[in-house]
């Protein structure tokens, strides 16, 4: 793939340009839309292959690829009147907007692809799950961390929903940082050793010779600490209401 146009610089598209373009080997030329102008204004300052175009139909005529990442919201406003020729591949990273969907908006026979990249493409350390399979498409996110690619809509939005609970990570560290505070606990050292707590998760979740529930289980100690807040906090309460907001959010999505 050499020409990228990507309609709406948003944090996705943003961390896609920079994948691309900090990988070891030749870097595409990326077309970027006047949307996000602040940050298309500093990628392409930043990397050579990189150009502003004057409207989103200018991205679509330069691009052989068209990686359209607005928001749901804003798609009908972002797309209006584009004409999308059958040879252009077109990715889709909009939650909740399906192909059929932005076949509709768009009038077009191209080929439309519906992908899940994360912010860590931008490391090319983040596996991005794709509908339908596709070659190139999966050879672009295989170089931007890997790719699942999966047969259908409905597994698709599954995995959708499933990035829906990462900031919800974020806020239960923050939360057991506000306790500690609360107990008379410096700021800066709570923060800082609940930050020095949790890397270790990550590099456990690397080994996959272990499933989840048995890494749990290896990080406990019979009726220590770390099984009686599991099993006092994370009840069977706690469990219900976190699968029916991941129900709810599935159904939106759909």
């Amino acid at each position: 793939m050499k020409r990228i146009g990507i309609i709406g610089v948003g944090e996705i598209g943003r961390a896609i340009v920079t994948g691309l373009c900090e990988a070891d080997d030749k870097s595409p030329e990326v077309f970027l839309s006047p949307r996000g102008a602040r940050a298309a204004a500093e990628l392409s300052e930043r990397y050579e292959g990189v150009q502003i175009c004057a409207d989103n139909q200018e991205v679509v005529d330069r691009a052989e690829v068209v990686i359209i990442a607005v928001r749901r919201q804003d798609r009908h406003e972002a797309l209006a009147g584009l004409r999308v020729d059958g040879n252009k591949l077109v990715i889709n990273v909009m939650a909740g907007v399906g192909i059929d969907d932005l076949r509709r908006t768009l009038a077009t026979d191209a080929p439309l692809v519906r992908a899940i990249p994360l912010p860590a493409v931008r490391e090319r350390r983040s596996v991005t799950v794709t509908c339908p399979s596709h070659p190139e498409v999966n050879s672009l996110f295989e170089h931007l961390g890997g790719v699942l690619p999966v047969t259908d809509e409905a597994a698709f939005n599954v995995f959708s929903a499933l990035t829906g609970t990462l900031t919800t990570h974020y806020w239960y560290l923050a939360t057991l940082t506000s306790w500690a505070i609360g107990h008379g606990i410096a700021s800066d050292e709570a923060e800082g050793y609940v930050r020095s707590l949790f890397p270790e998760v990550g590099r456990a979740l690397s080994d996959e010779t272990r499933s989840l529930h048995q890494l749990a289980a290896n990080h406990e100690t019979p009726n220590g600490n770390n099984e009686r807040i599991r099993t006092t906090w994370f009840d069977p309460a706690n469990s219900e209401a976190l699968n029916k907001a991941l129900d709810d959010l599935l159904a939106d999505l759909k």
